[in-house]
């Protein structure tokens, strides 16, 4: 009796093994289009075939399995390719280690096989980790080539209302800056805000808080001259595994020389400002539209003209060379945020 349950766990995970690696051959083939990953699969498929004994699938009995009907809130639906992926790795993983163990009670040889297959999964996970990392990077920098209104936000009454009618009207951007607060709170309101921004698919960057955008999920980080570095914030996105070439890293610059910084540090982008005098810089002179100048002749990556920039003087600033801007009180202040933006991506077009 005993080697018969044997035999249905061992059936029971031999499919769900062979399943779980399928799905993870489909992407492979058809969404990285690489060869050498997709015969990988293959040949774990195969040898999982050549275990399946014709004694296990005789045992199988899915009427009578109790828990055939059982399912979870995880399962009903999956975010992205990414999601899909990272469950089926997690189940093949487990099937394999089930098979293994139970595997060695029918024949050493069988549970020694699973062991290695396991191990190859392993190796097999961390490629497709690094295929994903670097595929979220490129389609994160595709967006940010693409954008023109990018909009930084200021404490303000409904502010997650706010953002929602900017990026309605056509914001691609969206950078969280908080400087003062309850960390606590300030994760709420990233998380609530990095939800909304890829509900329109546009990009959200935290200003500084690496740890908070690594938390919520965020698209990149920004920093000024004088927060952390930029080499630092790469360290710890690197950390515990992580990937720093999947996010944006984006700079302020008000000069020549601290543009020259920025760029050897090989961020993905930089701002350029303040143009205007603003009260979100006070201790920053204005740089005019001579700086906005010198950006159009000597920046390859994207820029974006920043401070006191609104509805009224964008045609002045694309005038200087600006084909994308940054905004704050022309959207956080403004009655309605998607007028405003509507309006301003129409004249940067």
């Amino acid at each position: 009796m005993s080697q018969q349950i044997i035999y249905r766990i061992l059936d029971a995970n031999l499919d769900r093994a062979r399943e779980a690696i399928r799905t993870i051959e489909e992407w492979c083939r058809f969404g990285l289009e690489d060869l050498d990953l997709c015969d990988r699969c293959k040949q774990m498929r195969q040898e999982l075939a050549q275990w399946h004994r014709e004694e296990f699938r005789r045992a199988r009995n899915t009427p009578d399995d109790p828990a055939t009907g059982l399912s979870h809130a995880n399962e009903v639906s999956r975010a992205d390719v990414q999601s899909v992926l990272r469950a089926n790795m997690g189940r093949l993983q487990e099937a394999l280690r089930v098979l293994e163990e139970y595997g060695k009670v029918v024949d050493p040889s069988f549970g020694a096989a699973m062991k290695q297959l396991r191990y190859q999964v392993y190796t097999l996970e961390s490629q497709l980790l690094r295929y994903e990392a670097t595929n979220i990077g490129q389609m994160r920098r595709q967006k940010l080539q693409a954008a023109s209104l990018y909009l930084v936000t200021m404490p303000v009454d409904n502010i997650v209302s706010v953002v929602e009618s900017a990026l309605q009207g056509g914001v691609q951007i969206v950078q969280y800056r908080q400087k003062e607060g309850e960390d606590g709170t300030r994760l709420q309101l990233a998380q609530q805000l990095c939800d909304i921004c890829h509900k329109y698919d546009a990009l959200f960057l935290v200003n500084d808080r690496v740890d908070i955008a690594i938390a919520v999920g965020a698209d990149g980080i920004h920093v000024g001259q004088t927060d952390l570095p930029v080499a630092a914030v790469r360290q710890i996105l690197n950390a515990n595994g992580g990937d720093a070439s999947q996010y944006i890293i984006g700079q302020s610059t008000t000069n020549p020389q601290e543009l020259a910084i920025a760029l050897n540090n090989q961020v993905d982008y930089v701002g350029v400002g303040p143009v205007h005098a603003t009260p979100t810089k006070p201790n920053k002179a204005a740089a005019g539209y001579e700086y906005v100048n010198y950006a159009a002749q000597n920046i390859q990556i994207p820029w974006f003209a920043i401070g006191g920039i609104d509805e009224h003087n964008l045609e002045e600033a694309i005038a200087a060379g600006a084909k994308r801007v940054a905004v704050v009180r022309a959207l956080m202040k403004a009655e309605h945020p998607d007028r405003v933006a509507k309006q301003m991506r129409s004249l940067l077009k």
